[in-house]
């Protein structure tokens, strides 16, 4: 196995050297690629367990990055699985986005190209560094990953075998780079102007916040996920409780788990139930005003009681991340309300939070959900790891003065 990289600036230069060969990759060689990603991943399948093992053996049973970092054989093909869902994707490079023949007599075309080299830092998540390359391969990116010493032996082996498949396919390996899990290799990334061209954080909200803070590159921020859901006085009180407990138990260390859960006070009384499903589950239950604002990523809960809509807006206003919000309501009107001024990436209606996915909404695989609100928001698929070019062409037009 290929050791950690060095703190190395050549290692930009390389992945920098390699985007400029992927943009003249068409799409049959970009779906080939990953075709034999997905298929290496399934026949390593064994190999990657193992060194994910010695990550997993690291963390105590009762951190909250173990399911996050652990994998099985389950997780690992549908780490496969996904890669593969990416080539079912309709292409996006050189979509035209505009055209018009002006007076002048110069044809103007503004098409979707590739961002170029994409920089990612996480923590224990060794999905993420399939995920995200996977993505950035079919876009025509190189890509450079920075991920956490918890699963640094795991990332290390799913890099060295997709650089191989790389090299297998005429590629450059430096298509896909990984850095050594340290914080001199992020503070590299954070400040590699000119070698990178947009870094993407994924973790907790210190990191996300160190990287937003310290970067000198463009970041697209993904943020933590506080996520409510809003109970209001007309809901399905049955259907509410399966959803509250659909959001909070599903996956708990996920960011799109429930946090907190806003009540109206007309269903006060029904509070046990609505609870229930998530009690018998272990959910321990949170209603001080200091937990508000709390992302657990465990199983544990905020309740809050609230008089109306708009004290749940207001709620949601202070102590919301942008991420996810729902309302359960039979009432139309309070829903269209709720859909219009609350501000976040996603807005559920009678559905839970756990659906915030790329591969839920159809992106396949995904860099991140971004909870910022300029160039990508949401749930980040294939168009969010583009920019776009203008092309001129004329037969020899020239500006008046």
């Amino acid at each position: 196995m290929e050791s950690s990289c060095l703190i190395d600036d050549g290692q930009l230069r390389a992945a920098r050297k390699a985007a400029r060969c992927l943009v003249n990759c068409d799409t049959t060689a970009r779906t080939q690629l990953l075709l034999a990603i997905a298929a290496t991943l399934r026949e390593q399948c064994e190999a990657i367990l193992a060194q994910n093992a010695i990550d997993v053996a690291q963390l105590s049973d009762d951190d909250p990055r173990k399911d996050r970092l652990q994998l099985t054989q389950a997780r690992v093909m549908a780490l496969a699985d996904a890669v593969e869902a990416v080539t079912r994707l309709p292409e996006v490079l050189d979509e035209e986005l505009e055209h018009r023949l002006m007076p002048s007599g110069i044809d103007v075309r503004r098409i979707r190209v590739p961002l170029g080299v994409v920089g990612c830092i996480y923590e224990a998540r060794p999905n993420v560094t399939v995920d995200v390359a996977a993505l950035c391969l079919r876009t025509g990116n190189a890509v450079v990953l920075k991920g956490g010493h918890e699963a640094d032996a795991t990332n290390r082996l799913l890099v060295q075998l997709m650089r191989e498949v790389l090299v297998a396919q005429g590629l450059p390996a430096d298509a896909v780079t990984l850095l050594s899990p340290t914080r001199e290799a992020a503070e590299m990334l954070m400040m590699a102007e000119g070698l990178v061209d947009a870094l993407i954080p994924r973790g907790s909200a210190r990191l996300i916040r160190a990287v937003r803070e310290k970067a000198r590159v463009p970041v697209i921020e993904t943020g933590a996920g506080v996520c409510h859901i809003y109970v209001h006085a007309d809901a399905n009180v049955a259907q509410a409780a399966q959803i509250i407990a659909n959001a909070k138990t599903r996956r708990v260390s996920v960011c799109n788990a429930l946090d907190c859960l806003l009540v109206n006070r007309a269903l006060a009384d029904q509070v046990e139930t609505l609870l229930k499903p998530c009690v018998e589950q272990g959910v321990g239950i949170h209603q001080t005003p200091a937990d508000w604002g709390t992302e657990w990523l465990s199983m544990n809960l905020s309740l809050r009681i609230v008089d109306s809509l708009d004290e749940a807006l207001e709620h949601i206003a202070t102590y919301g991340s942008g991420h996810s919000e729902a309302i359960l309501t039979q009432d139309e009107g309070a829903a269209q309300r709720f859909c219009r001024e609350v501000d976040a990436a996603c807005v559920y209606v009678n559905t839970p939070t756990s659906f915030t996915d790329g591969g839920e909404f159809g992106l396949g695989a995904e860099v991140g959900i971004s909870t910022q609100k300029l160039h990508a928001r949401g749930p980040m698929g294939l168009t969010a790891l583009t920019t776009s070019k203008w092309l001129i062409t004329s037969n020899g037009a020239l500006r008046a003065k």
